[in-house]
């Protein structure tokens, strides 16, 4: 994989807006592979930012910038001579977003505009935005912002007048381990003695690592022409499975015997659904299929003539159901535990909750 990224990454100027994110962070471990000649870091949370500097101290090629999105002429200065953007930056707690809408606006929406409009007067080459799960037939404020901010991505490439600037986004399951994930509130509520609260048994959900998370965008970009939504075929999980599994593993580790610790169902929040959408029934029918991933193509083809969909390893020009997690055999519990286990899901997040990495 290294030499297939290798020539989109070596020698370009990156730049990266939440970098301080989960995803950021490993955005920014995997592209230093590549050899790019410059990575700039960009996030408003000063302490995180802080810890990133002293990180990278050593590597003059990172350069990291205490600034928000939502301050158009800053972005545009830090975005001079960019070769490729990451837009991972985002307010992604659904509740909050509820009760604060209109700062959701300003960063979700408006600060991306900003993105967009740095980036075609740098003449950046690609932009790759992060979206969600959230954004299919959303049902919360996060999750309209989310699907606002695809829609004008997808439109910024109508917009290049000449420039060779090319948009196009991701959209994420629940990558698993992540701060805005179930597993750090699980692991805390294990190490407490329980319970452990799941809304409802029937929940079912879409998971990928972190590092798939990265090796999503880094492949997006690889492959994107302007306008689609890149969607990664991944597993599902049952959220009460999840919930036990955790149990099995954890609780010994925290000095309790497994069957003590009791899971109490609360019922679904707000808002929330009980299954996972990633592909819906008006997106099915423009949608291309790949041996790992699924590529939305824009709603509204005729504005986008110009544009060649080709790629490699088409298995399908169109598929026949929608891509939702309540359509999709979960893992069962012996997998799921080897999942965790291999992908050192557990590790990695205690080292996030409790060193604040």
């Amino acid at each position: 994989m290294t030499t297939t990224f290798q020539k989109h990454f070596k020698y370009k100027i990156i730049f990266i807006t939440g970098a301080a994110g989960t995803v950021g962070k490993e955005l920014t471990k995997q592209l230093l592979k590549y050899k790019p000649s410059e990575i700039r870091l960009l996030d408003n949370n000063e302490t995180e930012i802080f810890f990133l500097m002293e990180k990278y101290k050593n590597l003059p090629s990172v350069k990291c910038f205490l600034a928000d999105i939502r301050d158009k002429d800053r972005l545009k200065r830090i975005t001079k001579g960019v070769d490729i953007i990451f837009h991972t930056a985002a307010f992604k707690h659904v509740i909050l977003s509820e009760h604060h809408p209109f700062d959701v606006i300003q960063t979700n929406i408006l600060a991306s505009q900003n993105i967009i409009e740095a980036a075609l007067e740098a003449n950046v080459e690609k932009v790759i935005f992060t979206s969600s799960d959230k954004a299919v037939n959303p049902t919360n404020v996060m999750g309209a912002s989310k699907l606002m901010c695809e829609k004008l991505i997808t439109a910024a490439n109508t917009l290049t007048y000449g420039n060779k600037t090319i948009f196009a986004s991701v959209r994420f399951g629940n990558v698993i381990g992540s701060r805005g994930s179930v597993v750090p509130l699980f692991m805390q509520q294990i190490k407490k003695g329980g319970p452990v609260t799941v809304t409802d048994r029937r929940m079912t959900r879409f998971i990928m690592t972190i590092e798939q998370s990265a090796q999503l965008i880094l492949k997006a970009l690889s492959l994107a022409k302007g306008g689609e939504v890149f969607v990664l075929k991944m597993p599902v999980v049952n959220v009460y499975d999840l919930a036990e599994v955790l149990i099995e593993l954890l609780a010994p580790r925290y000095g309790y015997n497994p069957s003590n610790i009791k899971i109490v169902e609360i019922g679904a929040k707000p808002g929330e659904k009980l299954y996972e959408e990633l592909l819906n029934e008006e997106e099915k029918n423009r949608t291309i299929e790949l041996k790992d991933l699924f590529v939305i193509l824009p709603a509204f083809r005729a504005i986008y003539q110009s544009i060649k969909y080709d790629y490699p390893d088409i298995i399908s020009n169109k598929i026949d159901k929608v891509y939702i997690s309540a359509n999709e055999t979960p893992l069962t519990k012996g997998a799921l535990k080897e999942y965790l286990l291999k992908n050192k899901v557990l590790e990695r997040t205690e080292k996030s909750l409790y060193h604040g990495i």
